[in-house]
């Protein structure tokens, strides 16, 4: 793969943004521009492989985070995002030039990506090629099918101001205002971006084909072709598959322009600039506090990769200072490192400025981690978790000492950190997060994770009874009845299961894969164990299956909190905000007892609308979203 990506922060007009340069020695330098919202975190894996593999054909890459979204620092909630994130584009290629010595610039953009750059080209110059990935070229189709989305999962949301919020992710009033008023094909004449133009589009719905031909009239010179990929790319990101054709047809489109051949003057002074050193942390404010965050590698060999957030200001423990809390989160899925919805972001930034170290990583194969060797790209559960968690706690313990460290995550995130308080690791608090499994073996999948779902079954079955359409159904024989019957049958099983655990424990007989009994054993150790659920999130009922008499005798030592109107990402704002406060109370609530007792009163789960402790489980009912593993 050639010299090793590098990851470091630039300035854009009043924000620092995220970045990585995957190095190369070649003429023409490529920027790649990431979807909106839901789809960047879909598209992650394969935008880091576009990256790779133009590098590897000689182009060098940077690809980064716009102005308020992924690792970058938070922008103007109002601004007008799409003139914002052009001007992050001009700024990428300009840094691309200085750190490379590049003579030209390529612009790779997807779905909204794709039009940013097209912006970008026309509205600061400086960009001699466009690659349109399934462009945005139509703004109102395209708000049309945010608003499909969003409405699927739940009521569209809008802000005070008009503005747009989608699967968690939130486009101003201003930005959905210009995105109206914008139609790529009718732009005005001596209008096109580039004079080299690669248009990918979807092969079963496309739509940039009217824009291709307008192009062309213009002057452009345009490849326009309609290749597979596009679903397979953004259905989930535990599901994604990295587009070859698509790379495969980008690359060669790149050696075409000339990208690949090494320039002939490429001596000491070129690698002097391609070698430059570039910030790698970046000072921000939350709330008024100084935050210090930082690009590191976890492990020796560069493979785990993550962000550092601690205290920037006076409140700055140096290493070794055992004081403070610190919180390693684990991956919700295959989501990487910034969480739904962005959500680990800001929770950690949060953390950190109320005093903690907070390390949001990727596990091997995920995010921008590497793979372990043997292992597959984008395992949800990888058999070496507990390695990598073992890994980032020693780091967490050397850099910082002793003190509290936390493990907090989503999902597949809070299994691990199940799994790793169970091993033993010294961590005294777990912060788990609507876990759909408590056990897993190598060589399951996904649909292994069901017995949550099974659980439900009955629950929806009896919904339906009262349907005179669902009995209209069932009598004309328009019912296959065999699903129900497998669902009853292992229902009736696990809770067979529960008993005979139930009679083992009461006769003090430990049973392989027994939650109730690691939930013991942790609590004896000390361990704080917590559990928060959106309401009708179906691992409540496995929790209470599987832990069963145990729920009861450990009221008060390990607790569980619901939130109500909340899917199982937490994509709606007022939700996500109910969680990010409970997680930062019961992080936070040894010290504030100390120091503001009424505080913490004010601020119980009850008062929020949650529900504790353990011993009030709430009934099994219908999951309403269910997007990462």
């Amino acid at each position: 793969m050639g010299i090793e990506a590098q990851p470091f922060y630039f300035r854009s007009g009043g924000s620092e943004l995220f970045a990585w340069l995957h190095p190369a020695q070649g003429p023409l330098g490529l920027v790649i521009c990431q979807p909106f919202g839901y789809e960047a975190l879909c598209a992650h894996l394969s935008l880091r492989a576009w990256a790779q593999a133009a590098a590897a054909a000689g182009v060098p890459v940077l690809r980064f985070d716009y102005a308020g979204t992924g690792d970058s620092v938070d922008a103007d909630n109002d601004a007008e995002q799409l003139g914002v994130w052009s001007r992050c584009i001009a700024d990428a290629a300009a840094q691309l030039r200085r750190r490379c010595g590049v003579e030209r610039i390529a612009v790779l953009g997807l779905r909204l990506g794709a039009l940013a750059g097209c912006l970008a080209a026309i509205e600061h110059g400086g960009i001699d090629a466009l690659i349109a990935i399934t462009p945005v070229t139509d703004g109102r189709r395209y708000l049309r099918e945010l608003r499909v989305l969003q409405g699927s999962l739940a009521p569209v949301a809008r802000d005070g101001g008009a503005g747009l919020e989608v699967t968690g992710f939130r486009l101003s009033a201003a930005t959905v205002a210009r995105l109206g008023g914008i139609e790529l094909a009718v732009m005005a004449p001596g209008s096109a971006p580039a004079h080299d133009v690669m248009i990918i589009d979807r092969d079963d719905l496309p739509e940039a084909a009217r824009w291709a031909h307008s192009l062309t009239r213009q002057g452009a010179r345009v490849q326009y072709l309609a290749l597979p990929g596009y679903i397979e790319m953004m259905s989930r990101p535990h599901t994604t598959v990295v587009p070859q054709a698509m790379i495969a047809a980008t690359t060669q489109w790149l050696r075409g322009l000339g990208g690949a051949a090494a320039r002939a003057d490429a001596g000491p002074e070129h690698r002097a600039v391609r070698s430059r050193a570039a910030p790698t942390s970046v000072r921000l404010r939350v709330g008024g506090e100084e935050v210090l965050e930082q690009a590191v590698f976890i492990d020796a060999e560069r493979t785990l990769f993550g962000l550092l957030d601690e205290p920037g200001g006076a409140a700055a423990a140096g290493p070794g200072d055992g004081d403070g809390h610190s919180v390693i989160l684990l991956n919700a899925g295959a989501t990487h490192h910034v969480g739904p919805n962005r959500m680990y972001v800001t929770l950690a930034r949060r953390w950190a400025a109320h005093g903690c170290r907070v390390l949001r990583m990727d596990l091997a194969g995920l995010g921008d981690s590497d793979t372990r060797a043997g292992r597959p790209l984008n395992e949800t559960y990888p058999p070496g978790a507990l390695a990598d968690v073992r890994l980032a706690v020693q780091f967490m313990r050397e850099r910082y000492g002793g003190g509290e460290l936390a493990l907090a995550g989503l999902c597949a995130g809070a299994y691990h950190c199940l799994r790793a308080g169970v091993a033993g690791l010294p961590v005294q608090r777990l912060l788990m997060i609507n876990p759909l499994t408590y056990f897993w073996k190598e060589g399951m999948t996904l649909s292994d994770t069901q017995d949550a779902e099974v659980l439900r079954g009955p629950a929806i079955y009896r919904e339906r009874m009262r349907s005179g359409k669902s009995w209209r159904k069932l009598l004309t024989g328009q019912v296959d009845l065999r699903p129900i019957a497998r669902t009853l049958a292992q229902r009736a099983w696990l809770a067979l299961d529960s008993d005979r655990r139930n009679l083992a424990r009461r006769l003090r007989m430990h049973l392989p894969d027994d939650l109730g009994w690691e939930l013991e054993e942790l609590c004896t150790r000390g361990v704080r164990v917590v559990f928060v659920f959106a309401r009708d999130d179906p691992g409540v009922a496995l929790l209470r299956t599987q832990a069963g008499s145990s729920i009861r005798r450990l009221a008060g030592r390990c607790r569980m909190h619901f939130i109500d109107g909340a899917d199982h990402i937490f994509s709606q704002s007022g939700p996500r905000a109910q969680l990010e406060q409970l997680l930062e109370l019961e992080l936070m609530e040894q010290e504030l007892m100390e120091q503001e007792p009424l505080t913490v009163r004010a601020m119980s789960p009850q008062r929020m609308g949650v529900a504790t402790p353990m011993s009030v489980l709430p009934k099994s009912s219908p999951l309403k979203s269910s997007d990462v593993p």
